[in-house]
């Protein structure tokens, strides 16, 4: 009888171990570690989330990597793609659309895979089944894009890697670096595009209640090829007719500016001038050179001798009127400015750019 016993513990006690190690399972290091590497486009995100196993003195393409498309002998895959990488399937999310090799993707998150060829051409795949174990269970059918390219001989990299390898302000180079190999591709992102669509939203959110916000909406707009009759009522609506709306020098620059891109000149140097009667001494010293640059004249020397008039006693001042009246040719003027400049007691930046001007001049002291 305590022979039975015996038994039937033994067996209830392989069967409970039997039935736990079907449903749990330690969490150990893995072989390939896994690793995931972002970049912002823009205000687009991109990652790839990837296993990174390690060359370990094996002869990688052609061999552990074999060209072309391979039965791997499991899954329900007749030919398989390489995984980019080790374990579950190589992943790479889009926050926005995105064109990849000039072809263009959706946002959304797809399974990375590669197919590398002996000659150096490699397929990638972003396959609409970011979820799969690997690439046993590659189904061409949920393909969203393929793109072909070319790989290139680098220096050995031991550990597999995805970097980022060239990044603007509208595209990244993504590429795969292992063993003496890296396979690079290129994805753009229509970054205006995707930014102006993104501040009508976010202006319909909180950062609507805010003044700054709808300025700084239409200086995007304005500075980056955006709609300008858009740009204009979003800084109208910063000036006046709504509860956040301020009219200060900021808006009415930033609307003076719009007006001058959309050939209403007239309209614009009314503001202009309306916005320096509310500059501070820097932002009038700054219209004074912008018109200068413009070749304005009239208006540069105006905001130059409006600082003057609020601060007599400013060197900067009156350094700034001077290589205005020289700019122009008006070498009494600029002498005259300038050596009342160093009679102020400028700072050190100042005094250093009134004395080179007035050397240019043939002015010796």
């Amino acid at each position: 009888m305590k022979n039975i016993k015996f038994i039937l513990s033994i067996t209830v006690l392989a069967l409970f171990i039997v039935s736990t190690s079907s449903y749990a399972q330690l969490t150990l290091p893995r072989g390939s570690q896994k690793a995931t590497v972002s970049q912002t486009v823009g205000i687009s995100d991109i990652s790839i989330t990837y296993s990174r196993p390690s060359v370990k003195g094996r002869e990688i393409w052609g061999k552990l990597v074999p060209y072309g498309m391979n039965n791997l002998g499991f899954g329900t895959a007749k030919e398989s793609p390489w995984r980019a990488g080790a374990n579950e399937n190589t992943t790479i999310k889009f926050s926005n659309d995105v064109s990849i090799e000039g072809k263009a993707l959706k946002a959304g998150k797809y399974g990375l895979h590669m197919v590398p060829f002996e000659n150096g051409d490699v397929t990638i795949i972003f396959s609409e089944n970011s979820g799969a174990w690997g690439s046993f269970f590659y189904n061409p059918d949920e393909d969203a894009l393929q793109v072909n390219v070319k790989s290139n001989d680098i220096s050995n990299v031991e550990l597999l890697t995805f970097d980022f390898i060239d990044v603007t302000t509208n595209s990244a180079t993504a590429a795969l670096k292992w063993g003496t190999k890296e396979i690079p591709f290129k994805i753009e992102v229509a970054v205006n595009t995707i930014v102006l669509v993104n501040i009508k939203n976010e202006l319909q959110n909180s950062p609507g209640f805010s003044n700054q916000s709808w300025r700084q909406a239409a200086n995007y707009a304005l500075n980056n090829d955006g709609d300008l009759d858009e740009a204009l009522n979003w800084i109208n609506g910063s000036i006046s007719g709504q509860f956040y709306s301020q009219r200060n020098y900021n808006n009415l620059l930033t609307k003076s500016r719009i007006l001058a891109k959309m050939d209403k000149q007239e309209e614009s140097l009314k503001l202009l001038e309306e916005a320096s009667s509310l500059a501070n001494k820097r932002q009038l010293n700054a219209m004074g050179y912008q018109m200068l640059n413009q070749k304005n004249y009239d208006l540069a020397i105006k905001f130059f001798k409006l600082n003057i008039k609020n601060d007599p006693t400013d060197p900067n001042s009156f350094d700034s009127l001077g290589e205005a009246y020289k700019t122009m040719g008006d070498k009494k003027n600029a002498i005259k400015n300038l050596k009342k400049a160093l009679s102020l007691n400028p700072k050190a930046a100042v005094k250093a750019n009134s004395e080179k001007l007035l050397q240019e001049l043939g002015v010796k002291f």
